[in-house]
């Protein structure tokens, strides 16, 4: 019987032509997947910078801070780098009081000065919102009921109806402000105020509120406790308008 040779090789049969091309295909087709997977993860893990801020007068965009996300006018973040969706460190914003409006960005707040209208400075009173990851931080309720009691004075000033005012001790870490809660219900509305100074130096006050992972941080003037019923309603109003699931 007659045997084919190949390449001066005895009993090895030549494989056809398209079966050497398919075999020679499969390297390339894995070397052009592999390829085109290394560039997808590329792309996704690569550091990019944030876009550019949106515009003042655009809707609300979603804004992540720690896994929780909060939608908030653009005009209202105080932080120009911080005008944009997406996810980042901490949000700082601030809403006219008592509209919850953005501010006017044309219309700069007035400086506290002896010869400065009081019906302007009303007119441009602010609310001031920080919001920050809670990793390392007790809950606001628990630091009322385990920290703050070992600070208090023993004195209870009188404040407005249905408070109840607690000032903290000197040579304490709170020495020149008080503790302010609704009598009634102090899990309901409690916050940390300054006495503030003679002249026109107002005292502030703060009001803490855990919403998930996050802790939000509300400032503004003392004075507005004269009303403290409205000042809890809008603050329920303002966490609600930046974070409508709460």
């Amino acid at each position: 019987m007659t045997m084919a040779h190949t390449a001066g090789r005895p009993g090895i049969r030549p494989l056809p032509k398209r079966r050497k091309a398919r075999l020679l295909l499969w390297p390339l087709l894995l070397l052009v997947l592999a390829i085109g997977a290394s560039s997808y993860v590329g792309y996704v893990l690569w550091p990019r910078w944030p876009g550019p801020p949106v515009t003042l007068d655009a809707p609300a965009i979603p804004v992540t801070v720690a896994g929780v996300t909060f939608n908030v006018p653009p005009a209202a973040i105080r932080v120009a780098v911080q005008r944009r969706p997406g996810t980042q460190e901490r949000l700082d914003l601030a809403f006219l009081w008592p509209s919850l409006t953005p501010p006017d960005p044309a219309i700069e707040p007035p400086r506290m000065s002896a010869d400065t209208p009081l019906d302007e400075i009303k007119a441009q009173e602010r609310i001031f919102i920080s919001i920050v990851g809670s990793e390392t931080t007790l809950p606001p309720d628990a630091r009322r009921k385990t920290i703050y009691p070992r600070y208090l004075a023993t004195e209870r000033p009188e404040g407005p109806a249905g408070l109840t005012v607690m000032p903290f001790r000197n040579n304490t870490p709170y020495q020149g402000e008080d503790l302010v809660v609704e009598t009634a219900a102090p899990d309901n509305f409690a916050l940390r105020c300054t006495r503030g100074a003679s002249g026109r130096v107002p005292g502030t006050c703060i009001y803490e509120r855990r919403i998930g992972t996050t802790d939000v941080t509300l400032r503004f003037p003392r004075e507005w406790l004269s009303d403290w019923r409205e000042v809890a309603a809008n603050i329920e109003r303002v966490i609600a308008l930046t974070h409508p699931r709460f």
